[in-house]
């Protein structure tokens, strides 16, 4: 596409997000920061621009798919009943070409309205367009943070980075079982998550309660002060023998 074609593309996407927004009411700048967060540790961000390049594959895979699915059976139409054919050939093309419009521009706001916000003590994660999901993780819940990528990510440069918390959702399964599953928090499509993996880590460790360790002594996950002033009467009490055993709870 030439230039003059990409700036006609933008100048309509941004015709159609200045209408959705004002529909949807849809913020276009990133979610404030929790009250409290240090101005100067604040960091807003979206993912990386390979991400939309990653999406637009999926999207244009997805809609020759389903395109050659709509020619075919017309066709097929076609050369059974011509003259229903043609009939049924506008809403054929309405069918293969609208929704594909739709999609597109739902890619686009996807992306624009999707940010992550780092703090001193938080993670806040926004996404969606007609609905707006807002999580936010608090680094003193957080338990473990990864780095994941598929095959076609890769091709893009592109990872994910999942925060789990210390908080699970436990759910039944068929036959009465119980099912415990961590709450996590995903940061998209970025080409830096080591980096962001790391930053997130040494926020955590500085957080006076956190899962993974604290200042000065590291701690088992999910472990408070007390317990462990609680297992040091026990082992200096089991230490001093059977007589003078006595553990207050």
């Amino acid at each position: 596409m030439s230039q003059a074609g990409r700036g006609v593309t933008r100048w309509v996407y941004q015709g159609v997000w200045g209408v959705l927004a004002r529909w949807f009411r849809v913020p276009a700048e990133p979610p404030a920061a929790p009250g409290g967060a240090d101005a100067r540790s604040v960091r807003a961000f979206q993912p990386a621009p390979g991400f939309l390049r990653y999406l637009k594959l999926q999207f244009w895979v997805a809609l020759a798919v389903v395109d050659l699915a709509i020619v075919v059976g017309w066709l097929v139409l076609l050369r059974a009943n011509t003259t229903v054919g043609l009939w049924v050939a506008p809403l054929a093309l309405a069918a293969a070409v609208v929704p594909d419009v739709l999609a597109y521009v739902a890619i686009h706001l996807r992306y624009d309205t999707t940010w992550y916000v780092l703090t001193d003590r938080s993670l806040r994660i926004r996404r969606g367009i007609l609905t707006i999901d807002e999580t936010t993780i608090t680094f003193e819940n957080v338990q473990n943070v990864s780095v994941t990528s598929g095959p076609l990510e890769r091709v893009f440069g592109l990872s994910n980075v999942v925060v789990e918390t210390a908080g699970a959702t436990v759910t039944a399964g068929a036959h009465g079982e119980r099912h415990a599953s961590a709450r996590q928090g995903r940061i998209e499509g970025i080409d830096d998550a080591p980096a962001i993996r790391e930053l997130i880590l040494g926020r955590v460790k500085r957080s006076s309660s956190a899962g993974l360790g604290d200042e000065g002594a590291a701690r088992p996950v999910g472990w408070s002060t007390g317990h462990l002033a609680l297992l040091r009467d026990i082992r200096d009490d089991l230490g001093r023998g059977p007589a003078s055993r006595h553990v207050q709870i």
